[in-house]
């Protein structure tokens, strides 16, 4: 198996979590994720502190332009309904 490939019971345990409403989802996330090693949580949080670092200096050398946080947020939600299971972006 491969390290970000579910477990034929951790893919049931997905499919039952995906049938709870959004808020549910978020619940059980949000106390999977406290579960989860000091360490991998910090490995976590400095991914995303550089990639909002990159961000932050492309857009203040003019290579991004900023987009209101509504437009941001319905292609963020069209891509999500077109993209499979995401991967961990920490191994």
């Amino acid at each position: 198996m491969d390290a970000h490939e579910l477990s034929e019971r951790g893919a049931r345990l997905l499919a039952e979590a995906l049938l709870l409403p959004p808020e549910e989802r978020v619940e059980l996330t949000d106390q999977l994720i406290f579960t989860l090693e000091p360490e991998y949580l910090r490995r976590v949080e400095d991914a995303w502190m550089e990639e909002a670092d990159a961000r932050l200096d492309a857009y203040e050398s003019g290579e991004m332009d900023a987009i209101p946080a509504d437009e941001a947020i319905a292609m963020v939600l069209e891509a999500a309904r077109k993209k499979a299971p995401r991967k961990s972006p920490v191994p």
